[in-house]
């Protein structure tokens, strides 16, 4: 945990911050951070700073909180993710709020397994927590949007185009695609939305849908990926990709 997050609640009137249960836990068994120290803190949704621990005993840690610094950038980057497996999910939702994620569409898919949906994974404190873990360890404070869509067709058909909004570069990571990255326009793009299909991959129906919505085809390569290993990969080479083509200072001759 490189960041303890501080929600609404945790706020007293004079402005100083009560944490209990897990928060608290680790500050005194794995930070023993004592009287005085101070703590890397957020609040949700806001500003990252500092906290000095006024009190650190058996349940409850008592900070002076001081905010003053923005959390990381966003990333630009939204998902259409094929639900995967539960023990997968609860991998990639952590890894998706560390790498600035902005909102991410779990929807079915011709090889998800029904079965997915009724997972305690989906359940919404479930996320959240599992949102909030990636939270702490980026030290960010923005949380992703997390929707749940259990019909692809009508989703892409309906719904995504004025959810991702018109000028978002549409990507396709699919194994039959030959052109790289580079070639899709994503390394100029304000905004990016990656659909990653399941461990099996998008049947073609599907492949040929999202294409017809503006999904953009490109091969990751010639080696097959879980869903697990996937998701921090791609994210990861937009991000590299934007860094590699985006104009760069030059310092000025005086």
């Amino acid at each position: 945990m490189n960041l303890l997050l501080l929600f609404d609640e945790d706020f007293l009137p004079d402005g100083t911050a009560r944490l209990t249960g897990r928060r608290a836990q680790h500050a005194r068994e794995v930070l023993r951070a004592e009287p005085g120290e101070s703590l890397r803190v957020g609040r949700l949704g806001g500003l990252t700073g500092t906290g000095e621990v006024l009190e650190n005993s058996a349940g409850v840690l008592h900070l002076r909180v001081s905010l003053s610094e923005p959390p990381p950038p966003r990333a630009g980057v939204d998902l259409l993710l094929a639900i995967p497996r539960p023990k997968a999910l609860k991998k990639v939702l952590p890894a998706v709020a560390s790498l600035g994620v902005d909102r991410v569409v779990l929807v079915n898919a011709a090889r998800v397994e029904k079965s997915y949906f009724d997972s305690k994974v989906l359940d919404e404190a479930f996320v959240r927590e599992l949102l909030i873990q990636g939270l702490e360890q980026a030290r960010d404070t923005h949380l992703p949007e997390v929707l749940v869509r259990e019909r692809f067709r009508p989703f892409v058909e309906d719904e995504a185009d004025a959810l991702f909004g018109p000028t978002a570069v549409r990507l396709l990571p699919h194994p039959p695609a030959s052109q790289p990255l580079r070639a899709t326009g994503a390394d100029t793009a304000e905004r990016v939305v990656l659909a990653i299909g399941p461990d099996g991959g998008w049947v073609p129906f599907e492949a040929q849908l999202l294409e017809a919505h503006g999904f953009r085809p490109f091969s990751l390569g010639p080696r097959i990926l879980r869903v697990e290993t996937a998701v921090p990969v791609l994210l990861g080479q937009v991000a590299l990709l934007r860094e590699d083509t985006a104009p760069r200072h030059q310092p000025s001759r005086a």
